[in-house]
């Protein structure tokens, strides 16, 4: 891989890296004060898990469901975990704040400079196609981005080199040409590992996974991808 050359250009993670989970702390408080930040903690911790879970557990997809229906199962795991009465009403408010999480500030911006630089741009999510659609617009970002990849087509969440692969199908380029960018460390580790060249946007401030492999790049925002694209 030579990371001399710029990439080609760029996939994003959704959750966390465009989009804010956390966003839906707010809401939560206020349907039940003073567990909002538990409660958006532990469902994005078990949201995460249950993915792992059904794709681990077989080799073919025969334990998939959809993002959807493992965001609402891990929603109520939380809530019981955490001895909240989640009415249905809850439920549903909850469940469709995951269809309008707040962008990052920045993120418009880095968008919009790639659109006008003529750099290919997608998502590469373990949402579904509704999910990731419903998100993307009301974010302002469904004319920005050229690929809204989700791993419905497969049915392997990642890190399963499945999901990782409908990026290079997709755009036809080589992984190196390709710079992945998440905010989680343990998805831009897997990226690696498949050939695409990665950066981290690390907001929080977080230690490095120890797994003898780093992203090519770490950052704090979606800024700093325009810097390795030399724009």
């Amino acid at each position: 891989m030579n990371l001399t050359a710029a990439p080609r250009a760029v996939l994003f993670d959704a959750y966390g890296t465009l989009f804010d989970v956390f966003s839906v702390a707010a809401l939560a408080e206020r349907r039940f004060p003073g567990q909002g930040a538990a409660l958006a903690q532990l469902w994005r911790d078990k949201q995460i898990e249950y993915s792992r879970l059904v794709t681990m557990s077989a080799p073919d997809a025969r334990h998939y469901q959809t993002f959807w229906a493992l965001t609402r199962s891990a929603l109520r795991w939380s809530a019981a975990r955490l001895g909240l009465a989640l009415s249905a009403g809850d439920e549903e408010v909850l469940m469709q704040s995951y269809l309008a999480l707040q962008p990052f500030p920045e993120n418009l911006g880095v968008l919009q400079a790639l659109r006008a630089a003529g750099v290919p741009s997608g998502i590469l999510s373990n949402g579904d196609p509704t999910m990731l659609g419903a998100v993307v617009r009301h974010a302002g970002f469904d004319t920005l981005l050229d690929h809204q990849l989700s791993i419905d087509r497969v049915q392997r969440f990642k890190t399963d080199p499945a999901a990782y692969a409908l990026g290079t199908a997709a755009l036809g380029l080589a992984a190196g040409d390709i710079l992945f960018v998440s905010s989680n460390c343990w998805d831009a580790i897997a990226a690696t590992w498949w050939g695409y060249t990665t950066l981290w946007v690390n907001r929080a401030g977080l230690p490095m996974d120890e797994l003898g492999t780093r992203p090519h790049h770490v950052g704090r925002s979606l800024a700093d991808v325009l810097p390795l694209l030399g724009l």
